[in-house]
């Protein structure tokens, strides 16, 4: 039985997620405030989400799973308490502004898993700035890889090559494929003449029988052996015709940091020169004061006859300026002339040596030198602009950071919760208007590499990125468009870079985390949801004992690697011909419309066993 999944809040976010799940062939209803046109009444309850009569004509009392895609998180934290003092085990995903508050959920809550809308589109925006055509991201090998589909047409690199030739890559990863023309079925596959195939026959028949018993399930529009399979064309040799499509993801390559000895080092001295024009004042108070010590050195050693050497008449002026006295005897025999000048020498001195004490405090115990070792300066080339601190551009500027890239953010709001985060990571904050083409030259937008824009204004965004445009004609845009049809034609018209969509970046990765399982990624593919996860072998989980190759054959899954208990990992070639043992974990992609294949395939061997094991006792 398909699990049953209960979606609030079909906005943006929440309709595409909803049409995501529901092209999956899974069990899906939606919680709309308003009557949505163009949608089936029956697949959508209208009403307030926080009812609980709402929530229990939706189905709420026997779903498996919540979807709360809603804008404001008080509205989805008040569903989910609603919703889970009507159903206890009630799955949730939940979408967050605030992601400490999700962590706290997540550690608080069983069956909690809160997602973020700007956690899930920032690294599409960086790589796209960093110059990959990345779709999405999954990780691997406990890292972010970029993933991009590679059309295959006249003038690609690829065309006529095989898929071996590309598989046994550890830079790269095989996560789907598409090809123009559907493979042969399953069993026509183990019929082809090739000498590696020899063996194959048998392992078809002796695949387990329960994972065999679904071999014409229909799936939609497309039956599962009709599914194009890419372990089936590795092993058929397929070359790659036009027309074929790829999702492919590669090895993240760390930039190297731009943060050198030469740039530290003109860091410190650009900090050296702006604390000497904010210390101009105190350096007058100090050449006064040593003008006040020589001046009177000599009048007390020359012109008043005090008979005193030139060590004891600067010991003197010091003493009478600083107020600490000393050899105040020889004043008796002074002229008159003397004595007023020290009285005034007296009184002139405490205010100049206060004045002076005052700031040499401020300058070595105060923040003031703090600021010249640790000076945040604006980058002067080579750097990267984000015009817009939100969730997104705060998410954006950690990870180009990250990346080992010099970054410098435009923010509007000098009250902007964000700005003590991005000064505590030393992220150069520039309050100003960004969509005027003063505050993008004062940024260097001349000299940066590549412009980022992430507020949440559309029009402005536009505004930004051409007047960038205009300044820089070469320069490297990537715009925000929350949505994913005008971000495309706003893509085509303007001819930008990139124009990319948050809610087209974050839908797949919901509606995958609604079906379950430890995602590590997703995607899609034309209209295919396909997801990335890491699975443990257990001995009784349906693919222990498999070759990995023949256990991907018949599930239509594609294997990315194979972590053993001992933390070696198994990749390529190595990998297809391993057999799964306990305790493995095996990553691997699969079409969203499966999990449900697989966790039913686990299910019905525990219970066939089980059977076996009655039969047996009634045998005896």
């Amino acid at each position: 039985m398909k699990p049953r999944i209960i979606i609030c809040g079909l906005g943006r976010t929440g309709y595409k997620v909803f049409n995501l799940l529901h092209q999956q062939g899974a069990a899906v209803t939606g919680i709309s405030d308003r009557p949505l046109p163009g949608v089936n009444n029956a697949q959508v309850v209208v009403g307030d989400p926080t009812s609980a009569a709402v929530l229990l004509s939706a189905g709420v009392a026997t779903a498996q799973t919540l979807v709360l895609v809603g804008d404001r998180d008080s509205q989805n934290l008040a569903i989910l308490m609603q919703a889970r003092l009507l159903n206890p085990n009630l799955r949730v995903v939940h979408r967050l502004y605030n992601a400490q508050l999700g962590d706290r959920l997540d550690s608080t809550l069983a069956d909690h898993n809160s997602l973020s809308v700007s956690a899930l589109a920032a690294p599409a925006f960086v790589f796209a700035a960093l110059g990959s055509r990345a779709i999405g991201q999954v990780r691997l090998f406990d890292r972010l890889w970029p993933m991009r589909e590679e059309a295959i047409d006249f003038g690609h690199p690829w065309l006529g090559r095989r898929l071996s030739e590309l598989w046994d890559d550890r830079d790269r990863m095989l996560i789907d494929y598409l090809p123009v023309t559907p493979v042969d079925r399953v069993s026509h596959r183990y019929e082809a003449e090739d000498p590696h195939r020899e063996g194959h026959r048998e392992a078809a028949r002796d695949f387990p029988r329960d994972l065999q018993g679904y071999p014409d399930e229909p799936r939609g529009d497309v039956r599962f052996a009709d599914r194009p399979n890419l372990v089936a064309a590795l092993s058929l040799a397929r070359e790659l015709q036009v027309g074929d499509r790829l999702i492919v993801a590669t090895r993240p390559t760390r930039r190297p940091s731009q943060l050198k000895r030469r740039q530290r080092l003109q860091s410190f001295l650009d900090g050296l020169g702006r604390l000497g024009h904010q210390g101009r004042p105190a350096a007058i108070a100090f050449v006064v004061l040593l003008l006040a010590i020589v001046v009177s050195t000599i009048l007390y050693d020359v012109a008043a006859n005090t008979h005193l050497s030139l060590i004891e008449a600067f010991y003197f002026a010091v003493g009478t300026i600083t107020g600490a006295g000393g050899k105040e005897d020889m004043l008796d025999r002074a002229p008159d002339a003397l004595k007023i000048y020290t009285a005034l020498l007296m009184l002139v001195g405490a205010g100049i040596v206060g004045i002076c004490y005052a700031l040499l405090n401020d300058y070595i115990l105060g923040t003031r030198f703090q600021q010249v070792l640790e000076v945040v300066r604006l980058p002067k080339r080579g750097h990267f602009i984000v015009a817009g601190l939100g969730g997104l551009g705060l998410k954006t500027a950690r990870e180009l950071r990250a990346q080992g890239c010099e970054v410098v953010v435009i923010e509007q709001d000098p009250h902007n919760r964000f700005l003590a985060t991005a000064r505590s990571l030393q992220i150069p904050v520039v309050i100003g208007d960004a969509t005027l083409p003063e505050t993008l030259v004062a940024v260097g937008v001349e000299r940066a590499e590549a412009l980022l824009t992430t507020t949440q204004d559309e029009l402005a965004n536009l505004e930004i990125g051409l007047n960038a445009r205009t300044i820089a004609p070469r320069l490297a845009i990537v715009l925000r468009n929350q949505d994913p049809q005008s971000a495309m034609m706003m893509q085509q018209v303007f001819e930008f870079e990139t124009v990319l969509s948050p809610v087209e970046l974050a839908a797949p990765a919901f509606a995958a985390a609604a079906l379950g399982g430890r995602i590590l990624g997703s995607g899609v593919t034309g209209d295919r949801l396909w997801v990335a996860l890491g699975t443990l072998i257990t001995p009784l989980h349906p693919l222990c004992g498999l070759d990995v190759e023949t256990a991907a054959i018949h599930l239509d899954f594609v294997p990315l690697y194979l972590e053993r208990p001992d933390h070696a990992t198994i990749h390529g070639w190595e990998l297809l011909r391993t057999v799964l043992g306990a305790h493995d974990v095996l990553y691997l992609s699969i079409p969203a419309c499966y999990l449900d294949r697989l966790w039913r395939l686990a299910s019905d061997r525990i219970l066939n066993q089980h059977h076996d094991k009655q039969f047996r006792r009634i045998d005896r």
